[in-house]
């Protein structure tokens, strides 16, 4: 998807590998590894990232480091597109349809930026009937490939607003966190 919203797939895994680790930062040569892409393609990038403040510099001796401008006003929002576009949120994009009805499917930014979740977490929220079968199928592929457990929560819509009238702990901290919506409307997701 975001192929097509970009044209340098180069940016593309640059964006990937710095705005999902937000407190680290990187050599070049080793976003040059991470990514696979020439240096000099790599190199570009870079300075057109950190020309709009979305990556910040620095030097040490004669290596130059970037990381991810977490203030920048892009920051969010292309965190959140990127969440799309890999791991468990792509696989749940991508097979909405065969998932069945899901109202809203959400991701915390907190498992995006890779914040290992403790066990009052939620690091996906999905409102509706989905296949539980299928999409314990799809994280248990997602888990195996992130090397760590994804906390999934399912509910229909009746209990998930059944829940949120009654003022349910579990559903505020859900509405109250950082998240990207991978199906469903923001508004209408954390609307009383």
């Amino acid at each position: 998807m975001l192929k097509k919203l970009f044209i340098s797939s180069v940016r593309i895994n640059v964006l990937k590998v710095l705005l999902t680790h937000p407190n680290d930062q990187y050599h070049i040569r080793a976003i040059v590894r991470k990514v696979g892409a020439e240096i000099n393609a790599v190199r570009r990038e870079l300075s057109r990232l950190e020309d709009i403040g979305l990556l910040v510099k620095r030097r040490s001796s004669n290596r130059i480091y970037y990381r991810v401008n977490t203030n920048s006003t892009y920051y969010p929002d292309l965190l959140s597109l990127v969440s799309k576009d890999m791991g468990i949120g792509k696989i749940i994009v991508e097979n909405a349809k065969k998932l069945g009805d899901i109202r809203f499917a959400m991701l915390s930014t907190g498992f995006i930026r890779g914040r290992e979740s403790t066990v009052l977490d939620v690091d996906l929220f999905i409102v509706g009937k989905p296949d539980i079968t299928l999409l314990k199928d799809f994280v248990d592929k997602a888990q195996e490939e992130l090397g760590r457990e994804i906390n999934y929560s399912v509910m229909t819509l009746e209990e998930f607003n059944h829940r949120k009238r009654q003022n349910d702990q579990f559903i505020n901290r859900a509405l109250s966190q950082g998240r990207s919506m991978l199906i469903g409307d923001e508004e209408k997701f954390s609307n009383r």
